[in-house]
């Protein structure tokens, strides 16, 4: 297998990264979610920087299941997540304050049924 070098050639031979460049290489933010059970929802479990969809997934799987914590991991590039701002909660979410219904502690829950 070889190395990857810079357009001049020279490289850093203990990380493999490109002379003058960062051990990121510029390389994108990922979003990493595991999910720990089967019928849990995916929680955030951190970011980290990596080439590509597959190396991201690699890396999250070493970084953040190192003792066999989940049975999933989604991987997202942090630019495609829009999050609305935490300034405007009140106004953003005031709409839904008036239609209890729609809140699940308006329901009452089955017996047996596991995760809800």
């Amino acid at each position: 297998m070889t190395n990857p070098t810079t357009a001049s050639g020279t490289e850093n031979t203990t990380t493999g990264t490109p002379a003058g460049s960062t051990p990121t290489g510029g390389w994108p933010l990922w979003e990493v979610f595991i999910r720990s059970n089967r019928g849990l929802s995916h929680v955030h479990a951190g970011s980290l920087h990596a080439a590509d969809a597959r190396m991201a997934l690699a890396n999250a799987r070493d970084l953040y299941t190192r003792r066999s914590e989940g049975v999933s991991l989604w991987v997202v590039p942090s630019e495609q997540i829009t999050a609305s701002e935490p300034d405007s909660k009140d106004s953003y979410f005031e709409p839904a304050a008036d239609k209890v219904y729609r809140h699940p502690t308006f329901y009452t829950r089955a017996e047996g049924v596991p995760h809800l």
